[in-house]
């Protein structure tokens, strides 16, 4: 599953991906493959929840970064075109926040220009940027990445489910 992440960011065109990793980092690493583009960073408080992974991959970002875009693991179902969306509508409107919108839904991938990410160094906990969203709703653009929203895979039911689904696309 993060290799199709790696994949998706690398195949979006981002001029740096970080990957930050936690639980069983050293296997995990073993075996993804990295673009030359990528990194991987270890965040030893990954037990805290995805507030100290976001921290981890903000600060491993480059000086020179003017925005992250935030893919998840667990979401393999964010396609490139959705990736695009958000760094298109990014450049075109200079939103703090830009938010891939599937339908009515907002959803992964989820753009933070580097201003927010002082206020994102202060969250705790299993709170990521939907955080921050609902903090300053007049920051968000939405970026129309059409379809349904990607799911999560949490569960083995769920990884079972879609590699059933794939196998019927």
């Amino acid at each position: 599953m993060l290799q199709h992440v790696v994949d998706t960011a690398a195949g979006a065109g981002l001029d740096e991906i970080v990957v930050v990793l936690g639980h069983d980092a050293d296997a995990v690493r073993a075996s993804v493959e990295l673009p030359a583009e990528a990194r991987v960073v270890v965040n030893p408080e990954f037990a805290t929840g995805q507030a100290s992974s976001l921290r981890a991959g903000l600060a491993a970002a480059s000086p020179d970064s003017e925005a992250a875009v935030v893919l998840l693991g667990d979401q393999p179902g964010v396609a490139v075109p959705a990736v695009r969306a958000v760094v298109e509508a990014f450049l075109r409107t200079g939103a703090r926040v830009v938010r891939a919108r599937y339908g009515g839904t907002g959803g992964h991938p989820v753009l933070l220009a580097r201003e927010t990410w002082g206020e994102l160094g202060t969250l705790e906990g299993d709170v990521g940027a939907r955080e921050l969203i609902a903090r300053h709703p007049e920051w968000v653009t939405d970026a129309d990445a059409g379809g349904d929203p990607p799911p999560d895979i949490d569960t083995d039911a769920d990884y079972e489910r879609l590699l059933r689904d794939t196998k019927h696309t």
